[in-house]
C-alpha cells in the first residue's frame, strides 16, 4: 500500500459509497450511473474488485 505525503496509508482498492468523487470516478470508468455504483457498493461492500465484478455482472 502506498502512502500520502503526510505518511498516511493510502488505499485505492476501496470505493467509498458516500464519497461523491469516488462514486463519480468509478461510474465514469465503468460507463454506468452513480446510482448503479452506489447500489453495487451496498450489495458487495466497498472493495473495488468486488464492486467492478458486480457491475460487470449487471451489464
Amino acid at each position: 500500500m502506498s502512502s500520502t505525503k503526510r505518511g498516511r496509508a493510502q488505499d485505492r482498492a476501496r470505493v467509498a459509497g458516500g464519497q461523491d468523487q469516488e462514486v463519480r470516478y468509478e461510474a465514469k470508468k465503468e460507463g454506468v450511473t452513480k446510482d448503479v455504483v452506489k447500489s453495487a457498493v451496498k450489495d458487495v461492500g466497498n472493495s473495488g474488485t468486488k464492486v467492478e465484478a458486480n457491475l460487470e455482472k449487471k451489464r
